[in-house]
């Protein structure tokens, strides 16, 4: 051993200092180089833990999306307060902490964004970068009538780089039939102009898989629908049926 460390005292000949500092290190007791060891473990350790956290606390937002007048206000309302509100068109976010309805009483960040399609862009922009989940609302009651307006939303949100990158808990509130069918029509006739792309150089990604038919399965974040009224299957006086979604929400 004591030619092992001459050895390597020689290598460090032509540097003085670093030929003092081995020294100094290797004349240490062995219970104080134990303790710098377990020190900067700990020390590593706690750092990489708060980074972890950080990045996981950065996305801590559920953010309610959908087209104007499609009862997004109202859910955030329900959401938080368990009753019926009178709302009006949002010009701006409207943002509070939500507890989820389990054992940990998750709390996250409840951000009901406008739906005006010249507001909408800013805000989702705003937003994004920060979302756990996407609640995506829809009006059952006017489906059809809109059902191109909302395709072209829902389109624009999964080929987003950022979304698509994230990968947040994607929750459509509305009913599943006819959606995915009209997405493929859509990616057909934008395809072109919805190219892969890497980060700086834009903002959208392909949808789905190339060459075959749209599928909400080839997805990269989980995709729910969930059949919830925030106005009540009896009218504005009684409960809000959004059990449903509270659920989803709570498996966050």
């Amino acid at each position: 051993m004591e030619e092992k460390i001459n050895l390597d005292l020689e290598d460090f000949s032509s540097e003085p200092f670093l030929d003092s500092l081995v020294k100094e290190f290797i004349e240490q007791d062995p219970a104080f180089l134990i303790g710098v060891f377990v020190a900067l473990a700990v020390v590593i350790i706690t750092v990489g833990e708060c980074f972890l956290f950080s990045t996981k606390t950065k996305r801590s937002s559920v953010l309610l999306v959908g087209l104007c007048d499609s009862g997004k206000t109202l859910l955030f309302s329900r959401l938080l307060a368990g009753r019926f509100t009178n709302t009006q068109t949002s010009i701006s976010e409207n943002s509070a902490n939500y507890k989820t309805k389990n054992e940990k009483g998750t709390t996250w960040t409840l951000v009901d964004l406008p739906g005006h399609e010249s507001l909408r862009p800013q805000f989702l922009e705003r937003f994004k970068a920060s979302a756990r989940a996407i609640v995506f609302v829809v009006d059952s009651a006017v489906f059809q009538k809109e059902v191109k307006d909302v395709a072209e939303l829902l389109y624009s949100l999964l080929t987003d780089s950022v979304v698509t990158r994230n990968a947040p808990t994607l929750l459509i509130a509305c009913n599943k039939q006819g959606t995915s069918t009209l997405l493929n029509t859509l990616r057909m006739t934008r395809s072109a102009a919805l190219t892969s792309q890497d980060g700086s150089d834009g903002t959208a990604v392909h949808l789905g898989k190339r060459g075959k038919d749209f599928d909400f399965s080839q997805l990269p974040m989980k995709v729910e629908f969930v059949e919830c009224s925030a106005r009540g299957s009896k009218g504005e006086d009684e409960d809000a049926d959004i059990e449903a979604l509270e659920r989803s929400l709570a498996k966050l």
